[in-house]
């Protein structure tokens, strides 16, 4: 695997402190380094520095608020299937789609589309107007599956 800074890292070049330091960080990201301390069975500045060298490596690629959609205004979300027009036009889409904020998330899939989005919106008109913008911005067509319920999301 490389990590975000295109560093080559591999799982097991983590040990099992590492590993604790991660799933606390997973599981609240605010957490302060003297509870990774404890929880990890090291000192604070132990912490601090592995916690640095697993920034610096990639391994962690940033720490965010989970937030409520509907709260800022985001109720809709929906799952967007891509695929390219041209085939054999450059396969630019996620690079093209990158600066539409709407567009939470683009993954690469192996099957019939060649990508799906994830998209946040605030309501079934503006998923259409997205749903343009894609189709003209990227050259592709689109399949959507609007999100009801989410259960987990971890």
């Amino acid at each position: 695997m490389t990590g975000a800074r295109g560093k080559s890292v591999r799982s097991d070049d983590l040990d099992a402190t590492d590993r604790v330091l991660v799933e606390e960080l997973i599981t609240d990201g605010r957490a302060t380094l003297a509870h990774l301390a404890e929880r990890a069975g090291l000192s604070v500045s132990a912490v601090q520095s592995r916690v640095r060298r697993l920034e610096s490596s990639g391994v962690i690629l940033g720490y965010t608020a989970r937030v409520d959609r509907e709260a800022i205004g985001q109720p809709l979300s929906a799952f967007v299937a891509i695929t390219p027009l041209d085939p054999m036009a450059p396969d630019d889409a996620p690079a093209r789609l990158r600066p539409l904020p709407e567009v939470q998330a683009c993954h690469s899939v192996a099957g019939e589309d060649s990508y799906v989005l994830l998209v946040r919106v605030a309501s079934p008109r503006d998923l259409e107007r997205l749903l343009q913008q894609i189709r003209t911005t990227a050259n592709v067509q689109t399949r959507s599956t609007i999100i009801l319920q989410t259960f987990y999301d971890s």
